[in-house]
């Protein structure tokens, strides 16, 4: 239960920021067919990867691929080290600046970015174990309300703008904006291959969380669009902040139910930022089994808030989220057929 719900909510964390913005600026018309073509890509290449974990019972990742050689094992392992780095950097400047955009405008970036960035190393620090307990309360505390103001947010929406459904453009394909949203599909998945000397789950249940994830992937998009229309959505920086922020319940005691909307996925991307600096200090210590893994881990956290700060402003955060793009691909294309393939191939060892 605890797999499932730490992948629910990480993904959630994820989906309701850039990745509204990327597809609309992607497509014109017709956003549900890139939407699903991306969730398609999801479930395929989830599936091949858990396939071949399955293998591998009580082995992680490291120790599948150092089987086969560290040379190997380098040469798989090295862009996973990037990637999570990158996503690092990313993931704490942007949200931070989010931060500032919603609730403390006045508030200098750097002083931000500390409390979020130590509170998930704080968390990473503690283990595998503590992230997954952590993830399990906030799941519980925060998902109810998560849901329940996400339903508000159909509050203002016109379903004419749903049509055209096939009047289909393909131009999407070509444009870069719609490979930046992969982040919210390859982001998350890679940490089922780090858990399993520590957590079992049940590959069913994970895979139906992903299909779970499909109505928050397109109304993420499709309730600024149906709001606002396609023109007027494409001009925000969050659509869906926007749309969310043109709710009114005059019942509720609070004026903005934005805050706590995004309170909510906020901490969901704390515990996101926790694992991913869990999986790369893992990574690393194994590598360099001399140096302790907390070590590692306050240094990457500092050389992370170091970067952040020097990012001059929002235009390079989406280079980097851009630049970051080669090693998505990699971890979505390369990480599961691998994998797969030396379990077969060990299988057939065996037999």
């Amino acid at each position: 239960m605890q797999v499932i719900l730490m992948y629910f909510i990480t993904h959630v964390g994820l989906i309701f920021f850039m990745y509204p913005t990327d597809i609309i600026e992607s497509a014109s018309r017709t956003h549900w067919v890139p939407i699903f073509i991306g969730m398609v890509f999801h479930l395929v290449f989830i599936w091949i990867y858990m396939k071949g974990l399955s293998y591998f019972p009580g082995k992680n990742i490291i120790d599948i691929y150092m089987e086969k050689g560290k040379g190997l094992s380098l040469i798989f392992l090295i862009p996973i080290i990037g990637y999570f780095f990158l996503a690092n950097i990313t993931t704490v400047r942007a949200y931070s600046e989010i931060i500032n955009i919603v609730f403390l405008s006045e508030t200098p970036l750097w002083a931000t970015m500390i409390p979020f960035l130590f509170i998930a190393t704080y968390i990473a620090a503690k283990g595998i174990n503590v992230i997954f307990h952590t993830a399990f309360i906030v799941a519980c505390v925060f998902l109810p309300l998560f849901l329940f103001i996400f339903i508000l947010s159909f509050q203002n929406v016109d379903w004419r703008y749903f049509f055209p459904l096939f009047d289909i453009d393909y131009s999407f394909i070509s444009n870069r904006s719609y490979y930046k949203s992969f982040f919210s599909f390859a982001g998350v998945f890679l940490f089922l291959g780090f858990i399993q000397p520590y957590h079992t789950y049940d590959r069913k249940k994970v895979f139906l969380s992903a299909i779970l994830l499909l109505p928050f992937f397109l109304f993420s998009v499709y309730v600024p669009i149906l709001t606002f229309g396609q023109a007027t959505s494409a001009t925000f920086q969050f659509p869906f902040v926007t749309a969310l922020d043109s709710v009114y319940i005059s019942w509720l005691v609070f004026d903005r139910i934005t805050m706590f909307f995004l309170i909510s996925l906020l901490i969901f991307i704390m515990i996101f930022l926790s694992l991913l600096l869990w999986m790369v200090c893992s990574i690393l210590v194994h590598f360099v089994p001399i140096v302790k893994h907390s070590y590692v881990l306050y240094f990457l956290s500092i050389l992370i808030f170091i970067i952040c700060v020097m990012l001059p402003d929002w235009k390079v955060v989406e280079n980097l989220f851009w630049w970051n793009t080669y090693f998505r691909f990699y971890v979505i294309l390369v990480i599961p057929f691998s994998v797969l393939i030396f379990g077969v191939r060990s299988k057939r060892k065996v037999r």
